[in-house]
């Protein structure tokens, strides 16, 4: 038993009735730095037990001598000896009650070094720490991600943006971006602080220009796309440009001891630069917060960079659709007009057309397409497909489905023009009779005939394949010609699926919409007629184009009117019997606002 005493590997002394050591093993004697000489006869509590600080411990407070009193077993972990070498012993101790021929003779104490199972606490304690920062910071950049995608305004997402990051990352924050097309103009577009927004909301708007050569930290941040963490020092320098004086502004109105300045960039360009501040004395920005600061800086670049070409690619494609939406013709009594709905999206500008001029034999035609595909490529194509289309119809004297074949054809050989739907029709109209269409429909939507009574029915004749499938024509398939009377006061519309067919409405459901307002509204002029038919069917995300025909009403004596007789040479000399007119079309150069119309 002796042999087993000695040789635990945890210490263990003996204390009698009075509180005095009795023995103590080889362990505890190396804890605790201290000879058995030095141990045994002497007080335990008064020779060992300390506080934290290093006090003594009042006696009757003392958790090991309680044993004694109660003759209980009792353990614990928020103790301390004294050392030999003066040092402090954090312990984590249990003790028993020694008893002996049913008598309790004194105590047993054993006790372990608790510092290492401390410093393994403690460093559990401080990586749980750690990690539940590091959530909380990934679920910010989750949270800001979100909002960094879910609009193309750029301004409401960097407004929104500044008040996702107060007041973790800081106590306010203020976001310049440089002025699109002004290389040297910045603005202010976002100040978010808590308390007075009013106050926020005056900081913001135009600031001086971007200096050619400054030292300032927004200049730095803008010209050498790395964050410039600013002290109390770097604050307490005076401005030395209007810029300076600007970003200064901002401390001297919100308040501010450390700051960081992080540019909003790509590895193209800088956009902006985004000022985060706090204003506790003694405060600072950590490298891993200046990580997360220049991580959400980068994504909100990538972002607005995003924003920028989405734009560019929008104006391109709009600007190409409206330089080949050409004015239309007014022949005789014949009244058209013609709509453009610009889509919602930039990813959504595509393939859309209308179109209408006089042939060679002076008939006037009727086109309304659209390519496949939403992005600027469709658009591309599609104009190249109206182009070709003219090219073969205007000089021919042939039924529409010759000319649906030949476009066709050309497609598929000389082109790399995807697949196309089509709508080509021909109005004629003869001395003594009504007006007619002939036309072909190349897997479009078919048009609406809308009488002045209300009377409303869909052109179904004609259908044929999609343009671009000349593999259908070897199987047989083919586009048939199609005619109809077009009653006088009558209305024919001709349309793109994005009128009637969206993410939220299946096709069926829009032709019955579609026919339903064209009945209400057959009693308007042709010119608000589109106008109200679009604001009452209120087009989803997709591009449209509108083109509408209004036969003239019978003379009196019951002959419809006619338009005039029609020679290109009549037209070349600008003789009476060639009367075009045009429709005014919109400046375009005029932004549009969502959902507005373009004539």
């Amino acid at each position: 038993m002796r042999a087993v005493f000695d040789s635990l590997g945890a210490g263990v002394f003996v204390i009698d009735l009075a509180g005095r050591l009795t023995t103590a093993n080889p362990r505890a004697r190396h804890l605790l730095g201290r000879s058995g000489e030095e141990l045994l006869g002497s007080d335990m509590h008064d020779l060992l037990h300390r506080g934290p600080d290093g006090g003594t411990v009042p006696r009757d407070r003392c958790r090991l001598l309680s044993v004694l009193d109660d003759d209980r077993p009792n353990e614990g972990s928020e103790e301390f000896f004294l050392r030999g070498d003066g040092g402090l012993l954090p312990i984590i101790w249990a003790a028993t009650p020694l008893r002996h021929d049913g008598a309790t003779e004194g105590a047993v104490v054993v006790f372990h070094d608790f510092s290492l199972h401390r410093d393994i606490a403690e460093q559990t304690a401080a990586h749980l720490a750690a990690l539940e920062e590091l959530t909380a910071r990934l679920s910010m950049v989750a949270e800001v991600s979100s909002v960094l995608i879910s609009t193309m305004d750029t301004s409401d997402m960097l407004n929104r943006l500044a008040g996702l990051l107060v007041p973790d990352m800081g106590d306010w924050a203020a976001i310049d971006v440089r002025t699109p097309g002004q290389t040297g103009e910045l603005r202010r577009v976002a100040v978010h602080a808590p308390g007075d927004h009013a106050a926020a909301r005056s900081l913001r708007g135009p600031l001086p220009p971007l200096p050619e050569a400054s030292r300032s930290s927004v200049v730095r941040a803008l010209r050498g796309a790395q964050p410039v963490v600013l002290d109390a020092a770097a604050l307490a320098e005076p401005p030395r440009t209007p810029l300076d004086a600007a970003h200064r502004e901002l401390f001297e109105r919100l308040g501010g001891t450390s700051a960081v300045v992080v540019p909003l960039h790509t590895r193209r360009q800088v956009f902006g630069a985004l000022t985060m501040a706090r204003t506790a004395p003694g405060s600072s920005y950590s490298e891993a917060e200046l990580l997360v600061l220049a991580d959400l800086a980068r994504r909100a670049g990538l972002v607005m960079e995003g924003a920028e070409l989405f734009e560019q690619q929008r104006h391109v494609a709009e600007t190409m659709q409206r330089q080949l939406l050409t004015p239309l013709p007014q022949v005789g009594d014949l009244r058209m007009a013609a709509r453009y709905w610009p889509a919602q999206s930039a990813a959504e500008i595509g393939g859309d057309w209308y179109d209408s001029f006089l042939l060679g034999d002076g008939v006037l035609t009727m086109v309304i397409g659209d390519v496949v595909g939403h992005d600027l490529k469709a658009a591309a194509h599609m104009a190249e497909v109206r182009n070709m289309l003219r090219a073969l119809a205007w000089d021919r004297t042939e039924p529409p489905s010759l000319i649906m074949r030949r476009l066709d054809e050309a497609m598929t050989h000389t082109s790399d023009a995807p697949m196309a739907t089509c709508v080509f029709g021909r109005v004629e109209g003869q001395e003594g009779g009504p007006w007619q269409l002939h036309w072909v429909n190349a897997g479009h939507p078919p048009p609406l005939l809308i009488t002045a009574d209300g009377h409303t029915r869909f052109l179904e004749d004609g259908h044929g394949p999609l343009l671009g499938l000349s593999s259908a024509l070897h199987m047989g398939l083919g586009w048939p010609n199609a005619h109809a009377d077009l009653p006088p006061r009558s209305t024919l519309l001709l349309y793109t699926d994005g009128l009637v067919e969206n993410r939220t409405r299946d096709i069926e459901a829009g032709l019955a919409t579609l026919r339903r307002h064209g009945a209400a509204l057959a009693r308007r002029d042709i010119e608000e007629f589109l106008d109200e038919l679009l604001a009452r069917i209120g087009p989803g995300g997709d591009d449209v184009a509108l083109l509408a025909l209004r036969i003239p009403p019978e003379r009196a004596g019951g002959e419809p009117s006619r338009q005039h007789a029609y020679s290109p040479a009549a037209a070349d000399r600008g003789a009476p019997g060639a009367s075009v007119e045009d429709t005014p079309v919109r400046d375009t150069s005029e932004p549009e606002q969502p959902g507005e119309t373009t004539r």
